[in-house]
């Protein structure tokens, strides 16, 4: 037997001792029949990926179910100071001048010192900007009123008052250390911060959200107010901060009654609001590559993405059954070349195949994804081919026609060309010639076509150029002087967040950790229930059905929020500076974010993705505007009749996208893939038939696959030919064969200080106040020195003499001691 045929694949069935077992032939077909009923009939799910679900849904998200109480509160003490003002119209009759002469009065009672009052305005506040629901019929009536109302709250200062309110209950230490004492926090703890983040909120998500009817002031003040919330002018640092402080504050246990969920939703729509989501990215990065002379992308990879289909789901248990059948009646000979639908079925059941291939996670469905492109090349009746040369992987057109193309351009960057180059002359002359890209010199003609072909395919990315103009000027500081840096909002971000970027980081960690739902309850965790359990724990069945639904939406928006946020960061700042970016992945990786993604989707994913925690009569603004019915166990357990949960769909996408952006190009993070085994887990992500979903999943299969072993790539062959079908192609890269993997030893210590060491230079040098030290101008002419003025302190013109006297004039001078050697 040859030493290849007896690798150690990377995954194995372990049990908790690190023991080998088998899975027992009953419970194995039990599982088969549970999964198999629950994706026989996989549907295609129709969902479309944007920077946020529709307003009313976000809207809706702000508010616990236990909230519900508090709409008609702030009804209540909203009508209750209007009749005084109104004399019996109600607000919607009133002209604008007279409802800003109403917010006016509100604002000045805002600054009353009485705490109780304040809470009364700001609730009169929340109800005007939740759209005055009482007066209006239907839910379009309460968007619209909430919009005209929170333009003109805008319009009359309103944010920046609440802000000053929001900086005082922040540090507020009277609240905090009462929270900390008390044994269990609920609701009433967070009241005046939830009415103010959640006028905040709904201020926020409203002018950042643009309308076909906006009027033309409304334009201008989405403009300015967006100008603001990025620029240095809350307290002299962006408002995300102010936010981001509240974060480390709660994780740092220092105050455990902030409303977690409210602050991380307002967080993530301040940072969207005010960077610009993922079309503004892609409008940004179209013209910085304008700006660098870069040819311009080669698709729009929003659109490619959006055209892509799903691929079918896993086969089902029964049809795994029929094939083994099928298989036992034919030849029980393991043949070398075999047809590839076989393949898979084949080794799915060959009783002489070494356990190692298999993972306790994985069932008979997983060993074949079933993943099925519109046309599989393996599946057709070919006989299996050696590796083609390296620059030529695709197959021969005339073998395999797609009629419809592959969905990316391929790629190639420059060290891909030296690689091969390099390689290239070492075979057929002997020596190389370091980077030389041109010269050709000796190297036989289909050498020069493969270098033509790679030299069309070349692609340079804003993140070189950044890297590039970084090392000449560490290099060059005198003859290129200071940098020229663009004041955008990510930039001023980045500024203020630098000084406790790795706090923000693992706070972040810390509450995903805590509401992600493979998460076991433990006594030294986060509580992030704060905000939404009530003072009075529920009594009856049926309430505590309607907390647990509340609880687990709790923490699935909290997912969603901190999954949107962290992407955005991470996209703007590579966009910004690709050592911004690369310092925020670096400390989402020391703080174990990569297994923490990985434990997140070790769980039954189709459940989580289909879950129904919503009780859509008690969702904002219905729940406002029609008549509230009796709630029953029946109609709890309904939820609605979507096909799945879009904000648990849009949190994997995010999550997915995160983890592939910590792992490109990094081998030491990616074998760290392998090493927490997340292939299975992976695998059983892609029964999910979403195509975004299951693209950001093959793309991490690939960059592991050649270090997953020959014996996982022949079990899999229907998953590599769904990566090779959906996944962008790098002309050289030999992902499928894995040929020269023992060429590259994992030291991820080194890879990860000689990218910190980089980093640190980068802000070093941009960031550090004293950095030029060294090469400061220095002033050494005597007449300009001695001609400076000086600006003394008053007191010394009377007191000069007597100073003169004691510590000039009374001392002895050694004068001989000047010219001895110290």
């Amino acid at each position: 037997m040859q030493a290849e045929d007896m690798e150690v694949p990377i995954i194995s069935n372990l049990n908790d001792n690190g023991d080998r077992q088998r899975p027992k032939g009953k419970d194995v077909f039990k599982d088969q029949q549970k999964e198999s009923e629950s994706s026989m009939e996989s549907p295609n799910l129709e969902f479309e990926y944007g920077d946020t679900d529709t307003l009313t849904a976000e809207l809706s998200e702000l508010y616990s179910y236990t909230e519900e109480p508090e709409f008609a509160l702030n009804r209540d003490y909203f009508e209750e100071d209007f009749k005084s003002h109104a004399r019996g119209r109600r607000w919607i009759e009133l002209t604008l001048e007279e409802q800003r002469a109403y917010v006016m009065r509100l604002l000045d009672a805002l600054e009353v010192t009485d705490r109780d009052k304040r809470l009364k305005v700001a609730r009169a506040i929340l109800y005007l900007a939740q759209g005055v629901f009482d007066e209006c019929d239907t839910e379009v009536d309460v968007l619209h009123w909430s919009r005209h109302n929170v333009f003109l709250l805008y319009d009359m200062g309103i944010f920046t008052a609440l802000l000053e309110l929001l900086s005082m209950e922040i540090d507020n230490s009277q609240a905090c250390s009462s929270a900390v004492r008390k044994p269990a926090i609920s609701l009433a703890d967070s009241t005046e911060l939830r009415v103010l983040l959640s006028i905040m909120y709904l201020m926020m998500e409203t002018v950042r959200v643009q309308t076909e009817d906006d009027r033309p002031e409304w334009t201008a003040a989405r403009e300015t107010f967006k100008n603001e919330l990025g620029s240095p002018l809350y307290n002299g640092e962006p408002f995300a901060l102010l936010l981001f402080t509240m974060v480390t504050k709660f994780c740092s246990m220092n105050a455990p009654h902030f409303p977690m969920k409210k602050v991380l939703l307002l967080l993530w729509k301040t940072v969207l609001f005010t960077l610009g989501g993922f079309e503004e990215l892609q409008e940004m990065k179209v013209g910085s590559r304008r700006r660098l002379d870069l040819p311009p992308l080669p698709e729009d990879s929003i659109k490619v993405v959006r055209a892509m289909r799903a691929a079918s789901p896993p086969a089902s248990a029964m049809e795994l059954i029929e094939q083994q059948q099928q298989q036992k009646r034919g030849r029980r000979s393991r043949r070398p070349l075999v047809k590839q639908d076989s393949l898979d079925t084949y080794n799915e059941r060959d009783p002489f195949k070494n356990d190692d291939a298999r993972d306790e996670e994985e069932d008979p469905e997983d060993g074949d994804s079933g993943i099925e492109g519109e046309v599989d090349p393996l599946d057709r009746d070919v006989i299996i081919q050696p590796p083609p040369p390296p620059p030529l992987l695709r197959p021969p057109a005339e073998r395999v026609n797609f009629p419809k193309g592959l969905p990316w351009a391929p790629k190639v960057r420059e060290k891909d060309i030296e690689h091969f180059l390099e390689t290239s002359r070492n075979k057929f002359i002997g020596f190389t010639l370091g980077n030389d890209t041109e010269t050709l010199v000796g190297l036989p003609r289909p050498i020069h076509e493969s270098v033509k072909t790679l030299k069309q395919h070349k692609y340079v990315s804003i993140a070189e150029i950044q890297i590039k103009r970084e090392e000449e000027l560490q290099q060059c500081p005198m003859t290129l002087g200071e940098e020229e840096v663009e004041e955008t909002p990510a930039e001023a971000l980045y500024l203020g967040m630098l000084p406790n970027l790795s706090q923000y980081v693992i706070a972040l960690l810390k509450l995903l950790l805590a509401a992600a739902p493979t998460s076991k309850a433990k006594t030294d965790s986060i509580n992030i229930l704060a905000d939404v359990l009530p003072e009075e724990m529920p009594i009856t069945v049926l309430q505590s059905m309607k907390l647990g639904i509340d609880v687990n939406r709790h923490k699935e928006i909290i997912v969603k929020a901190i999954s949107a946020l962290l992407l955005l960061l991470l996209k703007h700042f590579k966009l910004n500076h690709i050592y911004q970016f690369e310092i925020v992945s670096q400390h989402l990786v020391f703080a174990n974010c990569i297994p923490l993604i990985l434990k997140f989707f070790n769980q039954n994913i189709m459940s989580y993705i289909s879950a129904k925690n919503s009780i859509c009569v008690l969702d904002f603004p219905h729940c406002a505007v029609h008549e509230m019915p009796e709630l029953t166990a029946e109609s709890l357990e309904a939820g609605d009749n979507n096909q799945f949960c879009w904000r648990n769909l849009f949190s994997c996408i995010n999550l997915l996208r995160i983890l592939n952006k910590l792992t490109k190009w990094k081998h030491s993070r990616t074998m760290m893939l392998v090493v927490f085994k997340s292939a299975p887990i992976l695998k059983r992500a892609l029964k999910v038939k979403q195509a975004m979903m299951q693209l950001y999943v093959l793309k991490l299969l690939k960059i592991q696959t050649k270090y997953l072993g020959r014996q996982w790539r022949k079990s899999n062959m229907k998953t590599m030919s769904a990566i090779y079908q959906k996944v962008r192609h790098r002309l050289n890269d030999d992902w499928a064969y894995g040929n020269d993997i023992d060429a590259r030893p994992w030291d991820f210590q080194a890879e990860e200080c000689a990218l910190r060491e980089s980093i640190e230079r980068f802000n070093s040098r941009r960031y550090d106040k004293n950095r030029n030290g060294d090469f400061a101008p220095v002033d050494n002419c005597l007449q300009s020195v001695l001609g400076q003025r000086v600006d003394l302190p008053e007191d010394f013109h009377y007191s000069y003499e007597m100073w003169l006297e004691r510590e000039v004039f009374s001392q002895p001078i050694q004068w001989e001691g000047l010219l001895q050697h110290p």
